[in-house]
């Protein structure tokens, strides 16, 4: 085996999209063709999206990368003739993160349990087992995690109403359904990592007494469905997942069901009445879904960061988990910069870090070389953030006080080609489109955004006022966040971007 070239090509959807399964496809190829032995590796992404396909080739104990390399560069790759980029670990995009939920997502073989052992897999699982729930609860408090999916609810506090509930039956909800532009953390843990999660799974269910799990995920993953399917089929034959965890005499178990990609579905209750089949509309609260969650049971409902996150927590310990951050938010961000971006990517990191340091030195700048003008963190229901305010350190409660929100941390820059009232317009005509219809605020009241902001796009001066007050009613009278959060978008594109309003009406005049 000494004589065997191990070569490393992501099966990441990212990667695939930008030719991997090609560059795969012409390594086995010219490999056969030389006579040369090559042990082929279908890893995940490390997340250097800008530099996929990325190619890893071990030499002398290390993993040297190439990127980005087309199916035609393979011959000049094999006969080493291809400029490297060193070793991966290295390259100043990765070298600078603090990798704890991804630790392992680009170095292993996504689908091969023993690899996963090899890499701290597990561990944590193994030390839930020995502890009672509520000290498997305690835990999670202790290290200080929160809501990865948007609202930043400590996910101890969830755990323990769940834990404390008396039910003949309880749930562990996933909830995968990743509709966020600029987001695909999600996805890129469920193809690159997918044992974190099913782990993270268990010790949740063992935590609150839950033993069935769901994975929420929307249809267009199909590849993380495959590879999230495959893991749990490995998992169960492996005694991960069934009657007897790990051998502890303790039952967890779960399946993935696929949702249709309604947005709306990322709310937890909309999710849940989606998971029993019906309509995907919100529920009013309470009650709450800890409480009365899937089919009436207590029901944890977590993201899938925050679910990928705990085992690292119980392998290394809380105290370690919340050592990293600022304020009260503890632990990593796990930050996706995409849109006009020079390296797009994922990039986990401390919380701390400011929005200037991360869109212009992780990011590079806008792609097109023009000034950044905004960026959207949080996806399509986030704030606009001007430069002015790229001092903000990311954080929750520090984001709040600027008037934005972290959400699923994915961030979209824009240069200063754009025309912020197109994209106030745009967060409004999406909360038309997205809506459930279960409140009037969301389902009327996006159609008349739409509506206001085209009269001010025609000169109308004393629209702008009545978009004020639209924007209000909607944030106080929607029943969950698409309705609520829209005016995030739109108002701070009237109130940081006021020239781009102003223009319209200078042209009408």
């Amino acid at each position: 085996m000494s004589d065997t070239l191990k070569i490393w090509v992501p099966m990441d959807s990212a990667a695939k999209a930008l030719g991997a399964d090609e560059v795969a496809d012409a390594v086995t190829r010219e490999a056969a063709a030389r006579g040369i032995a090559v042990d082929l590796i279908r890893n995940g992404t490390r997340g250097m999206v800008w530099l996929e396909p990325l190619v890893e080739i071990e030499q002398d104990g290390r993993r040297i990368g190439y990127g980005p390399v087309s199916a035609d560069d393979v011959p000049a790759l094999l006969d080493g003739k291809l400029d490297s980029l060193g070793p991966v670990e290295e390259i100043p995009y990765f070298a600078r993160q603090t990798r704890l939920t991804f630790a392992r997502c680009g170095i292993i073989d996504p689908l091969d349990l023993d690899d996963y052992q090899a890499h701290g897999g597990l561990a944590g699982l193994r030390r839930a087992i020995g502890m009672t729930p509520p000290e498997i609860v305690a835990e999670v408090t202790a290290s200080g995690l929160r809501g990865r999916g948007g609202a930043g609810f400590p996910t101890g506090i969830k755990w323990k109403t769940v834990m404390e509930a008396e039910a003949p039956q309880k749930y562990i909800v996933c909830n995968a359904d990743e509709g966020d532009s600029g987001t695909f953390a999600d996805r890129m843990i469920m193809e690159g990592d997918p044992f974190t999660l099913i782990e993270g799974m268990a010790i949740a269910g063992l935590g609150v007494g839950a033993t069935r799990g769901y994975v929420y995920l929307r249809s267009e993953y199909p590849d993380a469905i495959r590879v999230l399917k495959d893991a749990i089929l490995i998992a169960r034959e492996r005694g991960v997942l069934g009657p007897d965890v790990l051998g502890s005499g303790r039952a967890y178990d779960m399946e993935v069901r696929t949702g249709a990609g309604a947005y709306v579905c990322g709310e937890e209750t909309s999710l849940l009445n989606s998971l029993e089949g019906k309509r995907g509309v919100v529920r009013a609260k309470p009650p709450l879904p800890a409480l009365e969650g899937f089919l009436g049971r207590p029901t944890v409902v977590n993201n899938v960061i925050s679910l990928a996150t705990v085992p690292v927590i119980f392998e290394k310990g809380a105290k370690h988990y919340a050592d990293f951050g600022v304020g009260r938010s503890r632990g990593t961000a796990t930050l996706q910069i995409a849109g006009n971006v020079k390296r797009g990517g994922l990039f986990e990191t401390a919380f701390g870090m400011t929005l200037g340091e991360v869109v212009n030195d992780v990011g590079g700048g806008t792609a097109s070389g023009r000034p950044v003008k905004a960026v959207q963190v949080g996806g399509p229901l986030g704030a606009y953030m001007p430069v002015s305010k790229f001092d903000t350190p990311v954080g929750y409660e520090e984001f709040d006080q600027n008037g934005g929100l972290i959400g699923h941390a994915g961030l979209v820059v824009f240069d200063d080609s754009t025309d912020m009232l197109q994209m106030a317009r745009f967060a409004m005509e999406f909360c038309a489109v997205e809506s459930c219809g279960k409140c009037t605020p969301c389902r009327i009241g996006a159609v008349r955004g739409v509506e206001t902001i085209d009269r001010i796009a025609q000169g109308d001066s004393g629209a702008t006022e009545l978009l004020t007050d639209l924007c209000e009613t909607m944030k106080d009278g929607s029943l969950c966040a698409l309705g609520g959060f829209t005016p995030f978008p739109v108002m701070s594109a009237l109130t940081h971007f006021p020239d781009d309003f102003a223009t319209y009406r200078e042209a009408a005049e």
